[in-house]
């Protein structure tokens, strides 16, 4: 990956980490069920790779031996590495600055290399080789996402996709062409993972988890998309003002009550 694609790609994920993380869902239990049921077993080594704040890492705190969340954004792993002195500074866990295609990590030394709502950030092709080094024989890569917005209801999903748009299309045009950000398509991860021949077996799986959510929580997922806080960021006052306009539709409809939202989740997984 050009060194300047890396850096914008990080940098579109600063100063925002607590909205992130206090909005965004955390990894579902499924997950672990899922992925016990590749590995035939539970892992002793994860690596959780672009892991933000750890939504996904702690996932596998009571279960793995080993768990190491690497992410290069000093925001987003600062706010990891609260959690964790929170929950007591638990020694299998650890957090690393780092990067996908250079994991710091020795040959066959992980299980299970997991990579949520992050992996279209990455440069595809020399992350997977990557993985494939670290991975142990029968171990596991996982890039998983969940589908943008959560179910709940036609006009509000059709208020948040029009919003979203809008923001993308803004941070595009109000960043000079050489701070732009790359994302790889999400739809092609499954045929990137098969394209790398480095894993026996490919597949997708999908999955759903149900929440409950507030109204402020429905509004503020959308505001935690980094094409949302990019275009808030260079001044785009017609992004402040939709979303303004959407956050009221989204009270007006959870009218006061909590409300069960449908997050769907699609996973790419290679077998080594």
């Amino acid at each position: 990956m050009l060194e300047h694609v890396r850096k914008n790609n990080v940098e579109r994920f600063t100063g925002f980490g607590e909205l992130y993380d206090r909005n965004r869902p955390s990894a579902p239990k499924e997950v672990v069920r899922i992925l016990k049921t590749y590995l035939e077993g539970t892992p002793r080594t994860v690596v959780d790779v672009g892991c933000g704040t750890g939504l996904s890492t702690f996932l596998w705190l009571d279960l793995a031996e080993r768990i190491i969340g690497i992410e290069p954004s000093g925001d987003m792993r600062k706010i990891a590495e609260e959690k964790w002195r929170a929950a007591g500074s638990p020694s299998n866990l650890e957090f690393r600055e780092g990067y996908s295609d250079h994991l710091e990590l020795e040959d066959g030394s992980a299980d299970l290399i997991t990579c949520s709502q992050s992996f279209h950030w990455m440069n595809p092709q020399p992350s997977l080789a990557e993985f494939a080094r670290v991975l142990r024989p029968g171990g596991v890569a996982a890039v998983y996402d969940c589908d943008w917005p959560p179910v709940l209801n036609a006009d509000i999903e059709a208020a948040y996709a029009e919003l979203s748009n809008l923001a993308d299309r803004r941070s595009v045009e109000l960043a000079p062409e050489e701070e732009h950000a790359h994302k790889w398509p999400k739809e092609e991860h499954l045929m990137q993972i098969r394209k790398s021949g480095l894993f026996r077996y490919t597949r997708e799986v999908v999955f759903h988890n149900r929440e409950v959510c507030s109204a402020e929580r429905y509004a503020n997922i959308a505001l935690s998309q980094g094409g949302m806080q990019s275009a808030i960021k260079r001044g785009a006052e017609d992004v402040r003002a939709t979303a303004e306009a959407f956050g009221r539709k989204v009270e007006h409809f959870f009218a006061g009550r909590e409300q069960e939202v449908l997050f769907s989740y699609r996973m790419r997984l290679g077998v080594k």
